[in-house]
């Protein structure tokens, strides 16, 4: 299957079939284009939310906690997927079988699409405020109009490249904007002392640890960006390009410089991102929105990517294998901008959450099916995903992800203070047991089909 993979322009399309040796990327490539992850006003934003809400000594404990999670299973997943060259969606026929990974596929898309209407809005909400003459609506067009180009190539072309070249530059806007900050109001050691009025908060290092498993889908980013891997490098990419430095960075020192900033620079409103920005702006004129044209474009090549790359391998189930990833692309702004128009982002909100709990669900499965040696016992070593031989629906995968993404979202909605900060641990607990023991009792009827048996 890895010769059917079509060359530039619809080099995307491995999508749909897992990535050979020759197509794979150099260390510095993928290190390139992954660490376009690592810039995003919400990485700074979502710590000093969480500073003021639950106190800045509990955000950093649940930063440091969260550095070290993800570190370690993004260390895991990224060694598979470079072994295996296998998508998040073909993997994801191996758990849940053919029709039960169109749902993971779909959640994965949605999500990035989410994703992208967010960070999207940022850019254009920073350019309707700089250029008057432009209306809101005409901004959210003219972000979607550059973003769709942008991903026309695939990580393999030149999207290392272009994040590459803004890497330092959104290096050299984070310094700036700090200098700049301590210039203007001077500097206090007070954003060290952030917390709510009301007193500090039990367990609230728990709290802030919790609420990033909520994003949990850069899993699932590392899993479809590793994949791209030469097997050579895997342990640079395990330890460094999806590991400790990588997470270090993106939310710790973020995180601090975040909290800094929203304990520094006055805002109007409530903390957000676009508070944050229109302050960065106000701040730094068109250097400031510069800054932030390059963070937020950087983290939106990874989400357009991913939405097209994901909603290809999705509709590729209903008989539009044949349709090439730059179509996808286009579809991916067509939505992005409806949803920019629709202005629905408390639906969003509220979908993501419920989201987000399949997503820890889907990793737990992941990680209890790769340290299992179970399949490779029934299968001696091979991975079977092809369409053709799965089964429709694996009892196995499937069985454990309703279970335990149905407990998750009973404990987010019984008690919204008490027991919702345990929906995400309980749903990764139960899933990734409940599908150790389903699998360690599984049939090979299960994963391939009758005639393949």
């Amino acid at each position: 299957m890895a010769g059917n993979i079509k060359k530039h322009g619809d080099s995307a399309d491995c999508a749909l079939v897992a990535v050979p040796d020759n197509q794979r990327m150099s260390k510095g490539s993928l290190t390139m284009a992954w660490w376009a992850i690592c810039s995003a006003m919400f990485w700074l934003v979502v710590s000093a939310t969480l500073a003021m809400n639950f106190g800045t000594q509990n955000a950093i404990i649940g930063l440091l906690l969260s550095v070290v999670s993800y570190a370690a299973i993004n260390g895991v997943i990224a060694r598979y997927a470079i072994k295996s060259g296998l998508s998040v969606a073909l993997f994801s026929r191996v758990l849940f079988g053919r029709n039960g990974a169109a749902l993971a596929t779909l959640i994965f898309f949605a999500t990035a699409i989410y994703y992208s209407v967010f960070e999207g809005s940022v850019i254009a909400i920073a350019i309707h405020d700089y250029v008057s003459g432009l209306t809101l609506n005409q901004a959210y067009l003219l972000v979607v109009l550059y973003s769709v180009p942008l991903v026309f190539g695939s990580v393999q072309t030149w999207l290392d490249k272009l994040n590459g070249v803004l890497l330092p530059l959104y290096l050299i806007g984070l310094i700036a904007v700090v200098v700049m900050a301590v210039g203007e109001y001077g500097y206090s050691a007070a954003w060290l002392e952030m917390g709510p009025q009301s007193g500090p908060v039990s367990n609230g290092w728990w709290n802030c640890f919790t609420y990033f498993m909520g994003v949990w889908i850069l899993m699932m980013y590392t899993w479809d960006y590793a994949r791209f891997g030469r097997k050579e490098d895997a342990n640079y990419h395990a330890t460094f390009n999806f590991g400790l430095p990588f997470y270090i960075f993106t939310f710790l020192i973020n995180g601090l410089v975040g909290i800094f900033l929203a304990a520094t620079i006055p805002t109007q409103g409530g903390l957000s991102e676009v508070s944050v920005v229109l302050a960065i702006v106000e701040l730094m004129g068109v250097w400031g929105l510069l800054f932030v044209w390059v963070s937020q474009t950087r983290i939106n090549t990874a989400n357009f990517f991913m939405a097209a790359s994901n909603m290809q391998a999705f509709f590729s189930r209903f008989g539009l294998a044949s349709v090439p990833y730059m179509v996808w692309a286009v579809a991916v702004g067509v939505v992005v901008y409806a949803l920019m128009l629709l202005n629905v982002f408390s639906y969003i909100l509220q979908a993501l959450a419920y989201q987000s709990i399949f997503v820890v669900a889907w990793v737990a499965i992941a990680l209890a099916h790769i340290f299992s040696p179970k399949y490779a016992q029934l299968f001696d070593g091979k991975l079977e995903y092809q369409q053709d031989r799965v089964t429709s629906f694996n009892p196995c995968g499937l069985s454990a992800w309703f279970f335990a993404a149905g407990l998750g979202i009973v404990l987010l909605n019984v008690d919204a203070g008490a027991l919702a900060s345990y929906s995400a641990p309980v749903t990764f607990i139960s899933a990734f047991c409940a599908y150790w023991l389903l699998l360690g009792n599984a049939k090979r009827s299960w994963f391939i089909r009758a005639s393949c048996c």
